[in-house]
This record gives C-alpha cells, sequence and structure tokens, in this order.
C-alpha cells in the first residue's frame, strides 16, 4: 500500500434520524403494500455479523447511521455531507464526541447511497446509550490508497487496516481475497448508473427464487464480503465481463423492485488478478473480532415468508401462489 501518500482527515456527522414519507406504504415487487421500519436512526437489535435478509424492514442499517447535517458559507447545501461520505473508508474508527457515550469508540462498515448515510458499528451496549443527534467523529483514511505492486486492481472506500486484517493472499501475481459468496452481475440493481462508486452502494436484487438459491444469496449477513462476478466499479458500477468487483454488505434486503442488500464496493479489478477466497468468516465482525457472525443460514425473503402466510389463511396450495 502507499501508506506514506495517504492523508488521515478527521470528518464528522450526527446520527440520524429516520426520515417519512407522506405516504408510509411501500410496494412490493409482489405487489403487496407494507409499512415496515427502514434507513436511519439507531438500529439497536442488529449489527454486522447478523442476517440481513427475512427482516421485517427495508434497507436496514445495522448499528448507527451518520449523516451531516451541518451548512458551509462555500460550496453546495450538501457539501459538508458529501465529504463526509467520500472521505470515510470501511475499517475506520469512529469516536462519540457528544452526548452520554463521549469517549465510545465504533467501526465504519459502509456507506449508504442515495440516504448518503455513513454506518458505524458499536457495542450493543453503547447503541442503548446513544442518542439520535449525537456526533460522531471518523479520523478518515484509505482515500488515494493504491496497491502499487497490482496497479491493475483499484482500491475503493477500504482502510488500511480493513486490507491488513482481511487475510488477502498474495500468490501467483494475483490477489486471492476472502470472501462469503459470489454473486452474479444480473443480479445487481439499485445503485448502478452512478458515475462514482465512492458514496455508497449498490443492491443485490433477490427476487429471483432460483439464482438466490443456487448462489445462497438468502444466507446474506451485514458485513459479508462478497465477489460481483462480471462487474466493473472502477468509474461507477457497471457490467464488465471478465471483471470482478469485491465489497461488503451494508445494508438490509428490501421488497422493492430493483433493491436488496446492499454492497459497497472495496477492490475491483480482472479477474485474472482478483480472485475470489471462499471462507465463511469473511465478515467484519470477524474480521475486525468485534464479536462472532452468526452462522450463515439460507432465509426466505420477507415476500416469499408473506406468500407463505397468505396460502395458509386462505388455504391456497402453495403451488398457486405467487413465485418470485
Amino acid at each position: 500500500m502507499n501508506l506514506d501518500e495517504l492523508i488521515g482527515v478527521s470528518v464528522l456527522g450526527q446520527i440520524a434520524h429516520p426520515i417519512g414519507h407522506a405516504n408510509p406504504y411501500r410496494i412490493g415487487y409482489d405487489g403487496v403494500p407494507r409499512v415496515l421500519p427502514g434507513t436511519g436512526g439507531i438500529v439497536l437489535n442488529k449489527r454486522i455479523g447478523d442476517r440481513c435478509v427475512g427482516l421485517a424492514g427495508d434497507h436496514i442499517e445495522p448499528g448507527v447511521a451518520l449523516h451531516n447535517n451541518q451548512r458551509e458559507v462555500v460550496g453546495p447545501r450538501d457539501g459538508p455531507n458529501n465529504a463526509l461520505i467520500t472521505y470515510a473508508c470501511v475499517g475506520n474508527r469512529a469516536r462519540v464526541i457528544s452526548g452520554p457515550c463521549t469517549g465510545r469508540v465504533g467501526l465504519v462498515t459502509g456507506k449508504h447511497g442515495g440516504i448518503n448515510h455513513v454506518l458505524v458499528d458499536f457495542p450493543s451496549e453503547v447503541l442503548m446509550r446513544l442518542q439520535i443527534g449525537d456526533r460522531v467523529q471518523i479520523v478518515a483514511h484509505g482515500l488515494g490508497m493504491r496497491l502499487p505492486d497490482h496497479p491493475r486492481v483499484e482500491v475503493l472506500n477500504a482502510s488500511p487496516s480493513l486490507l491488513r486484517r482481511w487475510g488477502i493472499v498474495e500468490r501467483d501475481g494475483a490477489l486471492h481475497v476472502p470472501v462469503t459468496h459470489l454473486v452474479p452481475a444480473r443480479v445487481m440493481g439499485s445503485g448502478l448508473g452512478k458515475n462514482t462508486a465512492w458514496r455508497g452502494d449498490y443492491d443485490i436484487q433477490l427476487a429471483e427464487r432460483e439464482t438466490r438459491r443456487r448462489y445462497r444469496l438468502g444466507s446474506l449477513r451485514f458485513g459479508d464480503m462478497v465477489a460481483i462476478i462480471d462487474a466493473d466499479a472502477r468509474h461507477g458500477p457497471l457490467y464488465g465481463k471478465g471483471r470482478i468487483t469485491i465489497g461488503v454488505i451494508v445494508h438490509g434486503d428490501s421488497t422493492v423492485s430493483g433493491h436488496g442488500p446492499g454492497v459497497t464496493p472495496l477492490l475491483t479489478g480482472p479477474a485474472s488478478v482478483l480472485r475470489p477466497l471462499f471462507a465463511p468468516n469473511a465478515n467484519l465482525a470477524e474480521i475486525f473480532q468485534v464479536r462472532r457472525a452468526v452462522p450463515p443460514k439460507n432465509e426466505a425473503t420477507l415476500s416469499e415468508r408473506d406468500t407463505r402466510a397468505r396460502c395458509i389463511a386462505r388455504e391456497v396450495p402453495p403451488r398457486l401462489a405467487f413465485k418470485p
């Protein structure tokens, strides 16, 4: 790593309150309207290492969601938050600087585009005491990172501490990177079309049952490292034959068309020099020894569970039910 070139910068955000829209319903790809918890706030009972599929929620952000609400006299109105979400890197340390948990330290676990949140994991006892609006300062370190011995592999959104701990193996001129899942690029959805992969994520669509089962995508967890096959994230996420993008699962599943668990890109390059290495414990919770990740288990999606429940209530044979 080009460590002597990297700059460490302190950036800050406030714990963001969830945002409600005029209409509380989200219409699912199965045509069912649902009222569910969404983005923002302090998620008390889901952290990195926990399952992210089949929850009664939509785009759930584990731990704490940060947003910088300040305004500067120069630049755009959202300039401070743009800087926060650009500078922060997965694996950076975050310290609470106001409120009852002042001094407690957490871990940056990802970025959620669209809503433009930086996500931070804290111990459960800290999550219970944090307050909406508490200020959290991040020592941002990693922006501008290169791998001089592997110039065809580009690093995005990753801190040096993550790359040191990840367990990446250099062999035969290639980097072999631990991941829990392979994901085909054809199921990637929301987030495509962005002109940068530095400010967020893009989503894995789980609506198609056969693909979900074939690639074990029902067992995804918050913090899992995943390899997206035939995906290029150098200048914004897109389909790229023969390329691989490796990232981390940052938010939970969704029933809305085109959406699903979000992936913040970390490494991208040709498949000849960037190779996934299956490791069931390739999860941020295990990599940083924060906590033990739950054992991976294939879960039904919320839409699938609701379909089964409706069939039981109406005594409809399952074969006649909606099959996503």
